[in-house]
């Protein structure tokens, strides 16, 4: 800082030719402008003025020194608009991570995109659980309840998972009454990209199960199990609002809902700092507000 401040009261008393014009203009005195200038020289090595009684001047060094000192302070202002114009408007590249689960987020991020086209979106889709500091994104959108002290984060809502099958599967094979029928069809099964386990369906069962689920089908995206279900290949265990159109179009059909009882939740996460960024900062709210808003 002082090195900042020296430099500007050497422009300035450059500019003028006088330390009492420049000390006046920069609201300081004289001789706080002559002591400010000396230090500099001495850091230098160089004279950068000319001094007499009546005036000062530039020396060869001083000259040279002055142009760039200028170039600078020229910096130093553009970088503060900058900051300021970023302030005032969102804008910039703004990087997250998001859930394979592209008809619960796709419209929100096509509506923020359209609200705020300057900010620039680099989206990762990932089931995975990132290291949002480790691997720098600015915001994730997960699942469960945060566990690193070093987040801040927002509900964004709540979802519950539901057994689906096309109706002609069910025409074929039967429609199970009871969790121990499922022993006899065909499940689709998703595995966890954290363990490699498969994800267990939320089953509320009397006494301990004897029987085993079977798996006609592993995979490890949620997407891909709601097509092959729509084909009528077996049952899946889904969030609601991965079926909810398929349902309303007679595509799927719920099944067992009574014996199933599963409610998980959405948040943003993103790292903990006391002041955030405006494009963060809108990111954040707009999600907030429209990612589990109920269809128009």
């Amino acid at each position: 800082m002082e090195s900042l401040n020296g430099i500007a009261f050497f422009v300035q008393a450059a500019e003028t030719r006088s330390f009492s014009e420049a000390g006046r203009l920069l609201g300081v005195s004289p001789s706080a402008v002559g002591k400010s200038i000396c230090r500099l020289e001495q850091r230098l090595g160089v004279r950068l003025f000319h001094r007499s009684t009546r005036s000062i001047t530039l020396t060869a060094e001083g000259a040279l020194f002055l142009e760039r000192c200028r170039r600078v302070l020229c910096e130093l202002e553009a970088a503060e608009l900058e900051l300021s114009e970023t302030q005032q408007a969102p804008r910039g590249k703004l990087r997250v991570s998001l859930p394979l689960a592209g008809m619960l987020v796709i419209p929100a991020i096509t509506a923020f995109m359209q609200r705020y086209p300057a900010i620039e979106l680099d989206v990762d889709f990932s089931d995975r659980l990132v290291d949002v500091i480790e691997e720098g994104f600015d915001a994730v959108v997960r699942t469960g309840e945060p566990a690193d002290s070093r987040l801040m984060s927002r509900p964004l809502g709540n979802y519950h998972r539901q057994l689906v099958a096309a109706p002609d599967y069910l025409a074929r094979r039967g429609t199970p009454q009871v969790p121990a029928d499922l022993a006899h069809h065909n499940c689709l099964q998703y595995r966890l990209p954290t363990t490699g386990r498969f994800e267990a369906w939320p089953l509320k069962e009397d006494g301990p199960r004897e029987w085993k689920l079977p798996a006609s089908m592993i995979c490890n995206t949620s997407a891909a199990l709601v097509d092959v279900a729509r084909a009528g290949l077996g049952i899946a265990c889904l969030p609601d609002f991965m079926v909810r159109e398929a349902i309303a179009r007679g595509e799927l059909v719920e099944v067992l809902g009574a014996h199933v009882e599963h409610q998980g939740s959405f948040r943003l996460l993103w790292p903990s700092s006391k002041q955030l960024a405006p494009k963060l900062r809108v990111f954040i709210d707009f999600m907030c507000a429209q990612l589990f808003k109920p269809p128009a």
